[in-house]
């Protein structure tokens, strides 16, 4: 179950963060020994080495273009095991936001978001009205919204797609 408006702490990433920076193959694909929350561990590892260790639970990622770029690899798993909990960017890339949506992780589009935000600072989101504010220094923007009554709204609100087509006994 999603709540319409997340709040959290922002982490800031730049221009076409792929998939492979987000879940790396070395780690994350190549070792299927490790649990989920072992392979959360290499999130972002060759950018950003300890940044998975400093993430917590209901952080936010902003970041610019073309964010999830690349493989079609679930990279949004490994960001909703690590517990972000939403990722606003410039532009997502087309698979990742399905990934994202189908996992139960909510995404939004916002032009300008990195200029809105320092890391660190606290995010209000309100992903079904696509208003975005910056607790820290009091600017709102406007991203696309999710509405209430569209796809990818009902499938984030039922937790995922497999619990969306398990509650709809389809499978």
């Amino acid at each position: 179950m999603i709540s319409n408006i997340i709040t959290g702490k922002v982490w800031k990433f730049s221009d076409n963060i792929s998939t492979d920076l987000i879940m790396p193959g070395f780690a994350a694909l190549s070792r299927p020994d490790l649990s989920p929350e072992e392979a959360a561990q290499y999130c972002m590892y060759s950018n950003r080495p300890d940044w998975a260790a400093m993430v917590q639970k209901g952080d936010v990622i902003i970041a610019g273009k073309n964010f999830g770029c690349g493989s079609s690899r679930p990279a949004s798993r490994i960001l909703k095991t690590l517990g972000i909990d939403l990722v606003v960017a410039e532009s997502i890339a087309r698979i990742f936001f399905r990934n994202s949506i189908n996992l139960g992780l909510p995404v939004l589009t916002c032009l300008n978001i990195l200029d809105a935000f320092d890391e660190g600072d606290i995010i209000e989101a309100n992903i079904s009205t696509g208003e975005i504010k910056n607790l820290t220094s009091g600017k709102t923007i406007l991203g696309e919204a999710l509405p209430e009554d569209s796809p990818p709204m009902e499938i984030l609100r039922a937790g995922g797609i497999i619990p969306m087509l398990e509650n709809e006994k389809c499978i």
